[in-house]
């Protein structure tokens, strides 16, 4: 499996590498120049978006979309470096990691409080259109996470003050005051408490706080967290958000929010949030898989099966291994079918799959960056030893 796991990952890194870190996006749908006929009406544009989206054939070549940057994308392969690095020692890893992180630190919304990050394309809705280069707490927080896993690997201090500048900027967002806990906003334009976004932002504000000494991180990281946790439902399960229109339960947000708040434990020591995080590892983990290993999307139902859920399922469950003795086999088990039945024999991994057929649209940061860095923790954590020589490809020095 090892093995299986090191060809899996070779031949990703050499798709994205070659591509140089550009790509779709499932949301990339309002760059085609059939804009204009949708006359500015949210409605309208969000059609077009979705039917580029959620078409079964890849649509974008014949309608003007074009491949783009991706910070988010560049997040993820720079922390599947860095999982690579420690896995192999392979300093060639190290170099990736470090000029992943470079491009980012050049590619910060530079109008803003802090280092922050969004999508290179605007995008619609229900809740409005959020134009291109808007920051949001998802991808700074993740991105954030990145920097510290390469300031912990390689100590380089401008990592640290790179996260620093991020909670900077985190502080800067609204927040829905409770007397539960406060809700960080998804992005700064207006208040929208989703609990994904609301613990990526606690997460990195404890560790930022943590390393850093600053304790008003600690305190708004613990607001937030308690903002989740108290709404955390009786069965194990989180609503996407607390507003009616938020109320789903899906995969690899309830994932999200299992890793960002053990994330928050670890860093800040506070048991009183464990009963929730170990109420809903146990229901992620009994709901969203199938005994094959396949990822189910949303808690009653499997279909469309999406390759960020089995991603975000593999690096849960590889984070969660030293908690629970059975989350390496099934992240393994998730790995196996992944690869058996969503990557490419050209490298790429599929989008999704639906009863009859698979949608088998590259996008980089969604399927290829996530499955990467993925992939690569289960292999540390399978504790692999650095590939033989005869094996350049895997060893970090292609390009």
């Amino acid at each position: 499996m090892r093995d299986r796991i090191e060809k899996s990952i070779s031949h990703v890194q050499q798709w994205v590498e070659a591509r140089g870190y550009r790509g779709y996006d499932p949301g990339d749908g309002l760059t085609s120049f059939l804009r204009p006929l949708t006359f500015g009406n949210l409605f309208a544009e969000r059609l077009l978006q979705q039917a580029i989206w959620k078409s079964p054939i890849n649509v974008r070549p014949l309608v003007g979309v074009k491949p783009l940057d991706s910070t988010k994308g560049r997040g993820f392969m720079a922390w599947g470096y860095t999982l690579l690095h420690q896995s192999t020692g392979d300093d060639g890893f190290r170099q990736k990691a470090a000029h992943c992180l470079e491009w980012l630190d050049g590619a910060r919304e530079r109008d803003q409080a802090g280092h922050c990050w969004g999508n290179h394309f605007d995008f619609s809705t229900r809740s409005g259109c959020m134009r291109a280069h808007t920051p949001t707490i998802v991808w700074s927080g993740l991105i954030g996470q990145a920097y510290i896993a390469a300031y912990e690997r390689f100590r380089d201090p401008r990592h640290l003050e790179i996260c620093d500048s991020i909670c900077r900027w985190i502080l800067t967002l609204p927040r829905e005051k409770t007397p539960t806990g406060n809700c960080l906003s998804y992005t700064g334009v207006f208040q929208n408490s989703v609990h994904n976004s609301n613990l990526l932002g606690a997460a990195l504000l404890a560790k930022t706080g943590r390393l850093t000494g600053n304790t008003h991180y600690l305190e708004v990281a613990r607001d937030a967290a308690r903002y989740s946790c108290t709404r955390l439902r009786s069965d194990g399960s989180w609503w996407y958000g607390e507003d009616p229109k938020y109320h789903w339960i899906d995969n690899f947000h309830t994932a999200y929010n299992l890793d960002s708040l053990r994330r928050y434990i670890d860093a800040t020591g506070d048991q009183s949030l464990s009963p929730h995080l170990a109420r809903g590892y146990e229901y992620f983990k009994a709901i969203f898989f199938e005994p094959s290993g396949r990822p189910r999307y949303y808690h009653d139902r499997t279909y469309p099966v999406d390759i960020q859920c089995a991603a975000q399922a593999i690096d849960t469950f590889a984070f969660f291994s030293d908690r629970d003795p059975a989350a390496l086999s099934i992240a393994m088990k998730v790995a196996d079918w992944t690869i058996a039945n969503m990557q490419d024999r050209t490298g790429y991994f599929y989008y999704r799959e639906y009863p009859m057929m698979k949608a088998r649209t590259p996008y980089f940061h969604w399927g290829q960056a996530t499955m990467f860095k993925a992939l690569s923790h289960l292999l540390v954590k399978l504790g692999a030893k650095s590939p033989a020589p005869r094996q350049p490809a895997f060893a970090g020095t292609a390009s």
